[in-house]
């Protein structure tokens, strides 16, 4: 019997289909009827996808990537009740600061959604007199705060660890330029109190493996194991025709996540299927949620495709970290402390 263990609540009703056979490469699989989300899911929304979701009250609950008809992003939510087929609210959700008066984004993307005690936390990408992180707290879902912008611009794909380590708050981000990024590395942070982050340490870079040659970023929130946090992250290649965005999986240190214990050379999902390969951005499959059950090891990862749709995938935690571990290829400034 396998050793692994996910260090989480159970969620007996996560999103499932079982494995399909002859499956090879990694031990993960594409639900059959994805995408889950389709164009014009909801009025003035051309699309959804890049979008998080949680379990919530014996349900799920999720906020939405929803570029409106006229180009601009914001942040919708919705509700599901099986975390397949949703329900998009019509109205963007209105954050406030912390007199309760109106506090919107310029505009708002990529969300990620973590618990931490009793607050779920939203982090997004937004304009701060350029690309910065936002973010917002929740204990309801229906009065959304806005706290203090963590970092400077430029920075993208952060997303909270769903506990606190060594008393402290930890985020993992990717600093980056005012364009599409040449530099991207994926760094961890530190707050005692959400307000003021530092301690800034380097977790890992991009590789000569062609699938994240160009930079990488964060994904789901990371899963507390007995293995370390198992990390799903994204990787980006170039090629004539564009940009490749393709999924990874590493195993950090559970008491200092900038020390990659695992890092898998081999992606774990790329673009293959219609609608990963075509859409408004084409080739681009992009996690940003899991739903994981401590008790069987089933896990549903949501990430986007081809910024046009929200799509399901599912594998068994034990059997990925094993295939993480198995492929495993890390380096000098992987297993460092990342500190110069």
């Amino acid at each position: 019997m396998s050793k692994f263990k996910l260090i989480s609540p159970e969620v007996a009703n996560v999103p499932w289909q079982e494995k399909p056979e002859g499956l090879t490469g990694a031990p993960i699989w594409r639900y059959s009827e994805n995408p889950v989300i389709g164009r014009n899911p909801a009025e003035g929304v051309a699309r959804i996808f890049n979008s998080a979701v949680i379990p919530y009250e014996g349900a799920f609950i999720g906020v939405f990537r929803g570029e409106q008809v006229n180009g601009i992003p914001y942040i919708y939510m919705g509700r599901s009740q099986d975390g397949i087929h949703w329900e998009i609210e019509k109205e963007k959700i209105s954050f406030v600061d912390e007199n309760g008066d109106p506090f919107m984004p310029v505009y708002a993307y990529d969300p990620r959604l973590v618990k931490i005690e009793d607050v779920y936390y939203i982090i997004w990408c937004q304009d701060f007199y350029g690309a910065a992180i936002g973010m917002a707290k929740t204990t309801d879902f229906k009065t959304f705060t806005r706290i203090e912008n963590p970092f400077l611009p430029f920075n993208r794909n952060a997303v909270l660890f769903p506990r606190k380590i060594d008393g402290k708050f930890m985020m993992l981000s990717r600093p980056s330029d005012s364009g599409h990024t040449p530099f991207g590395d994926i760094f961890v942070s530190e707050s005692k109190d959400m307000v003021y982050w530092g301690k800034h340490r380097h977790v890992m870079g991009k590789s000569s493996e062609w699938w994240e040659s160009v930079k990488i970023g964060g994904g789901a929130a990371p899963i507390e194991t007995s293995e370390g946090w198992l990390l799903i992250y994204h990787g980006v290649s170039g090629t004539c025709n564009g940009y490749v965005y393709s999924i990874g999986g590493a195993i950090l240190d559970i008491d200092n996540p900038s020390i990659v214990k695992y890092r898998c050379e081999n992606f774990l999902l790329t673009p293959e299927e219609w609608y990963e390969e075509r859409g408004f951005v084409p080739n681009v499959t992009f996690p940003c949620a899991t739903i994981h059950d401590s008790k069987t090891n089933k896990m549903a990862v949501y990430y986007g495709a081809a910024d046009s749709y929200v799509c399901l995938a599912f594998t068994y935690a034990d059997e990925l970290a094993a295939y993480i571990k198995e492929h495993s290829m890390v380096r000098e400034n992987d297993t460092e402390i990342g500190r110069r």
